[in-house]
């Protein structure tokens, strides 16, 4: 993804947003199903990864051991990711310090758009918002999340790293309220 593809998949995740910023907290339709809470359901299975992260450091999800993680897996050119990541990334930085990590799991098949995509966010993203971001189709990076078919794919895990919800598409309000009250 080149540097004006990207700027044109912010730019419009962002205009769409100050243009209908409620459209994602609408009630949903009479037959849809019910939307998973973390705080509802019993833990899932424990998961796992390890990886190198954007800058070259190991990094697995057993270094944050206690910690809440949001694990979320995007593709660099995918709008809906952009915009859940944006809201992902403040998230993070208004909650870091309450044993919350936010990890994030580039699905690119190419190394050349991860990288391109990790150098646009240096420039365009405040540090205390960057996150670690491993890439998923390097040759070292495992995890135990399985197949991935829609992106963005989010799993929140507890600090035991037991799965509590899997949220294909956006993150829903009630996941975020979920989130907030796992932090207590």
């Amino acid at each position: 993804m080149d540097k004006r593809a990207f700027l044109q998949v912010c730019t419009a995740t962002t205009l769409a947003a100050a243009v209908h910023p409620f459209a994602q907290a609408q009630a949903p339709a009479a037959n849809a199903a019910p939307a998973a809470s973390p705080a509802a359901a019993a833990p899932g299975p424990r998961h796992t990864l390890s990886g190198t992260s954007s800058e070259g450091k190991p990094i697995m999800l057993t270094d944050f051991a206690g910690k809440v993680c949001l694990v979320s897996f995007f593709t660099a050119g995918c709008a809906l990711c952009t915009n859940e990541l944006r809201l992902m990334r403040e998230f993070y930085a208004n909650n870091r310090q309450r044993d919350f990590v936010l990890l994030g799991v580039n699905m690119d098949e190419k190394n050349a758009d991860f990288m391109q995509y990790i150098d646009l966010l240096k420039v365009s993203v405040p540090d205390e918002q960057r996150f670690p971001i491993a890439w998923r189709n390097a040759a070292a990076h495992q995890d135990s999340f399985g197949a991935i078919t829609r992106r963005p794919t989010h799993f929140v895990l507890n600090r035991q790293h037991q799965q509590v919800l899997r949220r294909e598409g956006n993150f829903q309000p009630t996941d975020w309220d979920d989130l907030w009250a796992s932090l207590a």
